[in-house]
């Protein structure tokens, strides 16, 4: 794609409807815009300027004729030309944030709107890049964003993790692939002074989950000298840590084999004692909690219960089960820490549908932590419902 300011095709917004384009918010949905038959005639994706009713030009966006999101924007100065260039600088932003964050090259490079890269999320991995390309505009950017990385880091390898859903409603096909390099098998990455591996290949969306870096590092204070259940660990994130931070015991559940493999080379790379049991998470905590079993630490963080709006009503009973099964285990003055990474499950539902979980398991207690994403993951002003992940520690009496 070569873009040009000068001849770019442009769209028209509705007379009356670019106002809250005009205050920021990044997007313009479709019954926003003049949808004339030239617009509909525009491949998906394509770069456009976006004018007014009064013809004044409002900046350049990348723009899918067949979607709800229709335009989304890269530059409220339409003179600006998006090629390799462009891209490198929105990189080297997103780059300098992150290197004033965190010491380690290991974290969330690229969080789509919030860093001025619509559709594009970048994990790093030192010097391994793992890439969700999720908008018909970035797909077709996609050449040029390598050149941007290789001006930028240049990288040993690039992995295209393009299997997320959301690339259906872009029109887009699902895969992933290997862009740049050949990574031999899981790579290591650094958190909170531990070590993990994440495998970009098979490995749950870019490999690992930055977002609760935070959240792992304040559960693993309260882990000294108590006993400690990590269910749905995944690569043993808050296993291992709490193990580190002084848990007299640490078992981690999850029902992936591979996933275990990975919490367990973790466990071994920290010379970390961690007890891996592969069950399903809800037959596991009824298992524990029939046995008698307690701890002083539970740690629920599942995949997303409510991965559309259709699944809100099952997913919310669903973390309420989750609740209820994983405060019977915690014993009186312990701990819970329970997530929701769920876009479509409001924090407002998620907290009510916690609480029901402890007042059926006869707990109470108190909310220690509210909390979502890293600083990693910034959220985009005008965007508040791209904070998706929603998390509470609490102490149960």
């Amino acid at each position: 794609m070569t873009d040009s300011p000068a001849s770019r095709p442009r769209i028209r917004v509705a007379k009356g409807r670019s106002r809250r384009f005009r205050a920021g918010h990044p997007w313009l949905f479709s019954n926003e815009i003049e949808i004339t038959p030239e617009a509909k005639a525009l491949p998906p994706g394509s770069l456009v300027t976006v004018v007014d009713a009064g013809d004044e030009l409002l900046g350049v966006a990348s723009f899918n004729p067949h979607s709800l999101i229709a335009a989304r924007v890269l530059s409220r100065r339409w003179t600006d030309t998006v090629d390799a260039g462009f891209l490198a600088g929105r990189l080297r932003a997103a780059l300098s944030l992150r290197q004033a964050l965190f010491a380690a090259p290991c974290y969330r490079l690229v969080h789509s709107e919030a860093d001025g890269l619509p559709g594009l999320v970048v994990d790093r991995y030192g010097d391994v890049l793992s890439v969700q390309v999720n908008t018909a505009g970035m797909e077709l950017l996609t050449p040029m964003l390598m050149e941007a990385f290789d001006a930028v880091l240049t990288p040993a390898a690039v992995i295209l993790r393009n299997d997320s859903p959301v690339r259906t409603l872009e029109g887009l096909a699902l895969g992933h692939s290997v862009a740049k390099g050949a990574p031999d098998g899981p790579v290591e990455l650094e958190e909170n002074g531990a070590r993990f591996v994440a495998d970009l290949a098979e490995g749950q969306k870019t490999g690992w989950f930055y977002d609760q870096r935070d959240n792992r590092a304040f559960v693993a204070r309260l882990a000294p000298g108590r006993r400690v259940l990590d269910v749905y660990t995944y690569a043993g994130g808050f296993a291992v840590q709490a193990a580190l931070a002084g848990a007299t015991s640490v078992v981690a559940v999850d029902r992936s084999e591979q996933s275990l493999a990975l919490a367990a080379r973790a466990a071994e790379l920290n010379g970390a004692a961690v007890t891996c049991v592969r069950a399903e998470a809800f037959a596991e905590m009824a298992r524990l909690d029939a046995a008698g079993e307690r701890f002083g630490l539970v740690v629920v963080d599942p995949p997303a219960f409510v991965k559309s709006k259709k699944d809100l009503q099952a997913g919310a009973k669903g973390y309420r089960k989750m609740a209820r099964l994983a405060a019977a285990l915690v014993e009186p003055g312990g701990f819970l820490f329970a997530a929701s990474c769920s876009h479509h499950m409001p924090a407002e539902l998620f907290a009510e549908e916690i609480a029901h979980g402890l007042s059926l398991a006869g707990r109470s207690g108190r909310i220690l932590r509210t909390a979502g994403a890293g600083p990693d993951h910034p959220v985009h002003p005008w965007l508040p419902e791209s904070a998706y992940l929603k998390a509470l520690t609490l102490q149960l009496d």
